[in-house]
């Protein structure tokens, strides 16, 4: 099965939901939606499932117009954030359901059941009704149900939204996986970057309604075609601010200023914006060939096992992500180091105009 959205565009009134949008999606493959809440990630799933149709354009599948098709007529499988299961059927009864309506026989649908749950590990489970299961058990029965209709499209709406962060940890691991077996097209919806690098394939980077961005998911993380995927392509967001390429240099607010060396090399002179992952910056002095911004803590944030300090850096609000639990009492002195070899660079329009050769 393949599936093409030629010129989608979807409107509600005086609103665009979807603005003209392409995208060719082949068998075998995992696509990312990345963007956050109202980027128009579930507005794009919907019309490809068949529950909503284009004000304008085509859906594609295997050459043929299905524009106007029912989501009954297609070959599709959901799962959405919340557990959507029939709470008066046993797990197995669940899962075995779309089974049933195809009216397989029942030696295939007990094979089918009790292999794509034990997959999922809740095949020790198949007897229980679904509120004597946790969330994350619940979730594994609606995506076992899913994956037992074995569609050609497979569409995942934020389906670990819901779970605990060790849940989430867990299913994302062996979805990547079970994808990876596959032979139907995977859409998967979220607004996580991590989970997106997580599950790789290709991400495609939704705002407001336009794609911004589509492509394997390390090269799109690290060649942000513009500002604007660079910001939704991590969390924190990349901390951006003005510069200008003069005499030699990259100069940056307050002063400072990095030589044009390595891929800041050829730079064009003029204004520019310098994008830094906060995961790149150093608390610290800078050390050889590294730029030092001295500054004030504003805030620190303890996040599981992660410090987030945050600064200003000229009249920008900028983040530093550090490994660890560490104390910044508000209005520290903090001298924050940047290294060059680290900095993205963008032209006056906001396209990318150089990256660094290594961003993890």
């Amino acid at each position: 099965m393949t599936l093409v959205l030629e010129s989608v565009t979807r409107e509600v009134g005086a609103e665009t939901h979807i603005h003209p949008l392409d995208l060719a999606l082949e068998p075998g493959t995992l696509t990312v939606l990345l963007g956050r809440t109202q980027a128009g990630k579930t507005t794009l799933m919907r019309l490809m499932a068949g529950l909503e149709r284009p004000s304008r354009g085509r859906v594609m599948v295997d050459g043929r117009d299905v524009t106007g098709t029912s989501v009954r007529n297609r070959d599709v499988a959901m799962v959405y954030q919340q557990f959507i299961n029939y709470p008066s059927k046993t797990v197995y009864d669940n899962i075995a359901s779309p089974l049933r309506l195809k009216g397989l026989g029942r030696a295939e649908v007990d094979r089918r059941v009790r292999e794509t749950a034990a997959m999922l590990r809740i095949d020790r489970f198949l007897t229980r009704l679904p509120g004597e299961l946790s969330g994350g058990q619940q979730q594994r029965t609606a995506i076992a149900r899913a994956l037992v209709k074995d569609a050609g499209l497979l569409l995942l709406d934020e389906p670990l939204v819901n779970l605990d962060y060790k849940l989430r940890e867990e299913l994302r691991a062996e979805l990547s996986e079970i994808f990876r077996r596959g032979k139907a097209i995977v859409v998967y919806a979220t607004t996580e970057p991590a989970e997106a690098l997580i599950l790789g394939g290709r991400t495609a980077v939704l705002d407001e309604g336009r794609l911004l961005q589509a492509g394997p998911t390390v090269e799109v993380f690290q060649h942000p075609a513009s500002t604007r995927v660079a910001e939704a392509f991590s969390d924190p967001p990349m901390n951006l601010g003005p510069a200008e390429v003069a005499d030699g240099a990259l100069r940056l607010t307050e002063g400072v200023a990095v030589p044009l060396a390595g891929h800041l090399e050829g730079l064009a002179a003029g204004p520019c914006t310098v994008g830094v992952r906060p995961g790149h910056l150093r608390l610290g002095s800078g050390g050889p060939g590294e730029a030092s911004v001295t500054t004030r803590v504003e805030l620190a944030e303890i996040s599981g096992s992660e410090t987030y300090v945050h600064f200003h850096f000229g009249d920008r609000p900028w983040v530093a992500q550090q490994t660890g639990v560490h104390k910044h009492p508000l209005g520290e002195p903090l001298t924050v180091a940047i290294d060059p070899a680290r900095i993205y660079v963008f032209d006056p329009a906001g396209r990318l105009a150089a990256a660094p050769a290594r961003t993890r």
